[in-house]
């Protein structure tokens, strides 16, 4: 399958970043080296072009209907311009997918998908279309995203819209002017942990949006930061990346997303996900930091003391901020508690680690 471009892929390759593979998609993955651009973001703030993710459109009296039907976390709370975050139950205990519910009306929505799952969201969605008075559209290859990320971010946008960027809350968003362009979502939402926001916008807009954005940002330092720093980024936060965290295979109470499972509505798998949460699960998606040297990497062997295999790496770096190796990964629920001991096995040793609260960052 030939790879996708994003519709500014000119302007990475002029910015001279080093272009890869990723979720279907050619994408920068740094333009300087990921360590600096990591910083960037935590100390400054920095450009995402994160338009590979997919967007799709709810319009209708059954809009909501279907959101509760598909998704675990109860949409019906939200109001004009809130956002919440939430996963797709796959009928059979795992996870289609995690993403972001924007409710524009209480006639339109706006979902947030995973760039490699979009046809297979698209597909599982669909399934359920009909039951519905909706009308969903994928706008994926019509519209940019930009993540403006880092504790500066409010400052280097504010001249670009009358929107107030200082007091809108997280996980909320305008619909407004921006850098001239009109309907342009503005989200107080990101992968980051370091504050800031994503900007929606249709293809027509996003090269003067771009250009508007870097000469906005550049008296506050603002650089263009790749997926590498993204990586890292949102690991010290502790967040889940679908297809390393979180798969078709993993159920959403082991992977600590109870708190976005709500039993006030009826949606896929309700039933079974409420007895896990009730009886327990036999492993769960800790947070851990390494006190030997080392970097844990994905699919590693977690182990105990005496090397008896208790889980695996899921996802695993050396933490730019903290300056130690940190990672996620399943371990059985006996060593889950903050405080345990557990081990990574790199080749043939075994490197102590602890099990930690997340995020490994705080703010």
């Amino acid at each position: 399958m030939s790879l996708k471009q994003v519709p500014l892929h000119h302007i990475h390759q002029q910015l001279g970043a080093k272009i890869v593979p990723f979720a279907g998609f050619e994408m920068p993955v740094r333009y300087s080296s990921d360590l600096d651009e990591h910083n960037t973001v935590r100390n400054a703030v920095g450009i995402f072009d994160v338009s590979h993710m997919g967007e799709f459109i709810l319009k209708g009296e059954g809009a909501l209907g279907l959101i509760q039907r598909v998704s675990a976390n109860d949409a019906s709370i939200l109001y004009d311009g809130k956002v919440q975050y939430s996963y797709l139950p796959n009928g059979r205990g795992g996870i289609v997918d995690d993403l972001l519910v924007y409710r524009i009306s209480d006639l339109e929505y706006m979902l947030v998908v995973n760039a490699s799952n979009i046809e297979k969201d698209w597909n599982w969605i669909s399934q359920y279309v009909s039951d519905y008075n909706v009308n969903m559209v994928n706008v994926s290859d019509d519209m940019c995203l930009f993540a403006v990320q880092g504790p500066l971010a409010a400052k280097a946008l504010q001249s670009l819209t009358n929107a107030d960027l200082d007091s809108m809350e997280y996980y909320t968003f305008e619909k407004t002017d921006f850098a001239g362009c009109a309907n342009v979502i503005v989200s107080a939402t990101g992968y980051t942990g370091a504050g800031g926001f994503e900007i929606y916008v249709s293809n027509d807009q996003a090269e003067d949006v771009w250009a508007a954005i870097t000469k906005a940002g550049e008296p506050y330092g603002l650089k263009p930061i790749g997926l590498g720093a993204r990586d890292t980024l949102r690991l010290e936060m502790g967040y889940n990346l679908y297809g390393n965290d979180i798969t078709d295979e993993t159920s959403p109470i082991e992977a600590g997303l109870g708190w976005v499972t709500k039993f006030t509505h009826d949606f896929i798998d309700a039933d079974v996900l409420k007895e896990q949460k009730t009886q327990g699960v036999p492993r769960k998606l800790v947070g851990f930091e390494l006190l030997d040297r080392g970097v844990p990497r994905g699919h590693y062997e977690l182990t105990d003391a005496d090397g008896n295999q208790i889980g695996e790496v899921t996802s695993g770096t050396q933490s730019p901020t903290l300056g130690k190796g940190v990672g996620l990964g399943y371990v059985q629920t006996a060593f889950s508690k903050p405080g345990s001991e557990i081990f990574v096995k790199v080749r043939d040793r075994l490197l102590k680690a602890q099990v930690v609260k997340l995020p490994f960052v705080k703010k």
